[in-house]
């Protein structure tokens, strides 16, 4: 049910939409429609909108309606699995920039959470803010040893604004939910989940810093992306220090050329470090748009990107991420039935959609592509296309996997902007085909291995009394292997597969745990035993839990 203390607020919202001529939004719930006859009354936007298109018209209208509703649209924009093409490139373009907060506010801020006179913690600090967004502001400042920093705080009494905020957009979406015609397909309560969680996560400065810290670290060299160090002892919840850095925007293009930057290596590096940030590392800029990665201009001949902003950062389950790599190879080199398998396999789509039609559906949407130079081929739009096609096949897709969505996004924007003739393709391959061949490498295999080595020791003298408890609950029909008493057959044939699956995992963990020990204990009997024996016991483990019968 809806708050009545919301109802004046959705009254302005439906005032707004019904200004700026919305109204395929305002007509999906027949109640709505006599309000139509009171536009007149409402006033004229600041634009003439009559013929601008829907998107343009929508994001007027959001940010007219405030920051919350801005980053809302933020949000609706990495949806192009749900929304059109054209208002999601519209609300792509939404600036989340709102009048700054006084600057003593900030100093207050500031001497509350750090517990100390701002003069102790700061030779300057500048009341003037360098930045102003919904959530926060950024002002420069200055460490007692001459170093430069930027201090980043929370707006006042921001916590109860998004709180009451949110309460609203959670009964806009029950609206949806309940009146739009494609809510199924929008799924607004969702996307109004994805606004709070990413809300929830940007007041807490803390955490912002630790993600900072993190992608610092996994590009510790700085030689292709540089992220500004966290000041820890000048860092909480709702203030975040930060090394000060200087660039110029990644869309800066006569800038960048002034400077002498090579472009086309520049582009070409973003891609990579993309691709490392995701297959590598597994945590990525998931917020990568020109404002957030600057250039260094003091480096033209060896070009590299600043990050910035770190409130939004994606990792995937390593799992997805596997299964995300090898889909993106299998693009690649063009193998649509892999591709339709892969889907299948990790748990994407139910086991039951058939194989030859999936492929022929995804082979429908790649073949159109690969008639253009590779060059001209928008890796992230085949990608958006793909996802489309595989939700009529029952996708289930991931936020984690809408996010890495959105990023492949800006990244190909802003290397496509920096060199119109990148081919993502040529780029791309290589670096994912080097990427897995070292983290699925045997040897990395084994060093997991000999990691976990003493987690399965301790484990070890539990697994005859788990497995046998599992097989008295199978014996007692406490776990049913089928729905459907009627196929026995398939029972007994799920059976002869799990009865498989613990021969070939018991053999695969003896010999995997000989050659750990072989090679822990006694190394002087060189690599290539303990290898072999590790090898032959994963390749054990691969046909217990393969598909085949």
């Amino acid at each position: 049910m809806t708050s009545l203390a919301v109802v004046p607020r959705l009254l302005r919202v439906a005032a707004v939409l019904l200004r700026y001529r919305l109204d395929e939004l305002v007509d999906a719930a027949h109640l709505f429609r006599p309000l139509k006859l009171v536009r007149p009354l409402l006033g004229r936007p600041s634009v003439d909108v009559r013929n601008l298109p829907r998107g343009a018209r929508l994001r007027l209208a959001l940010t007219e309606l405030g920051p919350i509703f801005v980053k809302a649209g933020q949000v609706l924009s990495t949806r192009r699995d749900l929304v059109p093409g054209d208002i999601a490139d519209e609300l792509a373009l939404l600036q989340d920039q709102v009048p700054p907060f006084p600057g003593s506010a900030a100093r207050a801020i500031v001497e509350r959470e750090l517990k100390s006179p701002i003069s102790r913690l700061y030779v300057h600090f500048d009341e003037t803010p360098l930045a102003s967004a919904s959530i926060a502001q950024v002002h420069a400042a200055e460490l007692p040893d001459g170093r430069s920093v930027v201090v980043k705080v929370l707006r006042p009494g921001i916590d109860a604004q998004i709180a009451r905020d949110v309460k609203l957009l959670h009964s806009l979406g029950a609206l949806a939910n309940r009146w739009h015609p494609n809510a199924d397909k929008i799924r607004p309560l969702d996307v109004v989940a994805e606004v709070e969680k990413m809300l929830e996560n940007e007041l807490d400065l803390q955490r912002e810093g630790a993600s900072a810290s993190l992608l610092r670290r996994n590009f510790a060299s700085g030689v292709d992306l540089y992220v500004p160090e966290v000041h820890w002892d000048l860092t909480a919840q709702r203030v975040l220090t930060l090394e000060r850095v200087h660039g110029i925007s990644s869309d800066d293009i006569a800038a960048i050329d002034a400077a002498g930057i090579d472009r086309k290596a520049l582009a070409a590096k973003g891609v990579r470090v993309f691709y490392e940030q995701v297959f590598r590392d597994n945590f990525f800029h998931a917020d990568a748009h020109p404002g957030n990665i600057w250039v260094d201009v003091t480096r033209p001949v060896e070009p590299r990107f600043i990050a910035l902003d770190f409130g939004i950062m994606g990792s995937l389950p390593e799992a997805d991420q596997y299964w995300l790599a090898q889909n993106f190879i299998a693009l690649f080199e063009r193998d649509y039935a892999r591709i339709a398998k892969l889907h299948v396999d990790a748990g994407w789509m139910p086991s039951t959609v058939r194989l030859d039609e999936l492929e022929a559906a995804v082979r429908t949407v790649c073949e159109p592509y690969f008639t253009r130079p590779l060059s001209q081929i928008s890796l992230a739009e085949l990608v958006v296309k793909l996802f489309q096609t595989a939700r009529r096949f029952e996708l289930t897709l991931q936020p984690q996997l809408i996010l890495l969505q959105k990023t492949l996004l800006n990244i190909e924007g802003v290397g496509r902007m920096l060199d119109p003739e990148i081919d993502i393709w040529a780029v791309a391959h290589p670096v994912l085909k080097r990427i897995l061949r070292e983290r699925y490498s045997p040897l990395r295999t084994m060093r997991e291995v000999r990691k976990r080595l003493p987690e399965w020791f301790h484990l070890a003298p539990q697994l005859p009394e788990l497995l046998r408890a599992s097989l008295e609950q199978i014996a007692q029909g406490e776990q049913r292997l089928l729905a459907d008493v009627d196929t026995l057959g398939l029972q007994r044939h799920l059976m002869r597969r799990l009865l498989r699956m613990i021969a070939c995992s018991a053999f695969g963990a003896t010999l995997i745990l000989c050659a750990t020990l072989l090679w822990a204990l006694a190394p002087q009997h060189g690599l290539w035993l303990p290898l072999g024996m590790g090898v032959t016991g994963l390749a054990s483990f691969i046909f217990g839990w393969s598909r085949r019968s």
